[in-house]
């Protein structure tokens, strides 16, 4: 019997582990593919220096991302902060979050040359009485210019 206890305590969490990696090895394989698409043009935080060509169109770009936590890195989490340290459980979630958001905000604005003075924000969105950090938003935005030719 005690074995059947064992499954059906560790079994979620295994399952939560296997399949919550292998969509986040999905996920980052998407984001790289994109980012290659993407490598050629500049997203800076600063504004440029007056430029050298005229400006065509300078327009406003924006990215947002919702990423969910998973119950394994919730559980991984709540384990870490009984102990103390970081919580590396959920820095592959921000990061996937931060580059997912750019990547938004580089599609909605496909003929920019540059994006400057890009900024990334970010809130927790809770999920319940207790509030727990359900889901992360991340906003990411900047000026998207365009050179005439």
């Amino acid at each position: 019997m005690l074995w059947l206890y064992a499954i059906a305590v560790l079994g979620p969490l295994l399952l939560g582990f296997v399949v919550g990696r292998w969509l986040e090895r999905r996920h980052y394989a998407s984001i790289h593919r994109r980012e290659q698409q993407y490598m050629q043009v500049a997203v800076v935080t600063f504004e440029p220096p007056p430029p050298a060509r005229p400006i065509r169109s300078a327009t406003l770009a924006v990215g947002s991302v919702v990423v969910s936590v998973d119950y394994y890195k919730r559980f991984l989490a709540g384990f870490r902060l009984f102990f103390g340290g970081q919580l590396g459980s959920y820095a592959s979630l921000l990061d996937r979050g931060r580059r997912e958001a750019i990547l938004r905000m580089r599609e909605s604005a496909p003929q920019a040359d540059v994006f400057v003075n890009a900024r990334i924000e970010t809130s927790s969105i809770s999920q319940g009485e207790d509030d727990s950090t359900g889901t992360v938003e991340v906003f990411a935005y900047a000026t998207a210019l365009e050179y005439a030719e």
